[in-house]
């Protein structure tokens, strides 16, 4: 299991997201608004990422990664944590700014 530890935990952390698609605003429903918050940070950061990998300063343990690379001896799962990860923080904004104007109305007396 070793190779396929990162993209496991990427994994977990969408199923462990998911649910929350259904109780903030929609993330996954809403994929132009989804693109343009995620992608631009993540040219930048796997532009980052590409530097320091070519540097020498940064680099991965083969034991973990599948050993799928990209262009610039990226790993493919580097390219999908800048992608799983915001997605994940987007989706855990959007349930808990929700959930607290939920419980905001419900204090006031307005939800019932």
């Amino acid at each position: 299991m070793n190779r396929f530890e990162y993209l496991a935990v990427l994994g977990a952390c969408l199923l462990v997201t998911l649910p929350l698609e259904w109780l903030g605003r929609p993330v996954y429903r809403r994929p132009r608004r989804l693109a343009g918050a995620v992608l631009p940070v993540a040219a930048v950061f796997l532009v980052w990422d590409v530097i320091a990998i070519a540097g020498g300063v940064w680099g991965f343990n083969p034991e973990f990664v599948t050993g799928l690379l990209l262009p610039f001896s990226l790993p493919v799962e580097e390219l999908l944590f800048f992608l799983v990860i915001p997605l994940c923080g987007l989706l855990t904004f959007e349930a808990v700014t929700a959930t607290l104007a939920w419980a905001r109305r419900r204090s006031r007396g307005g939800a019932r």
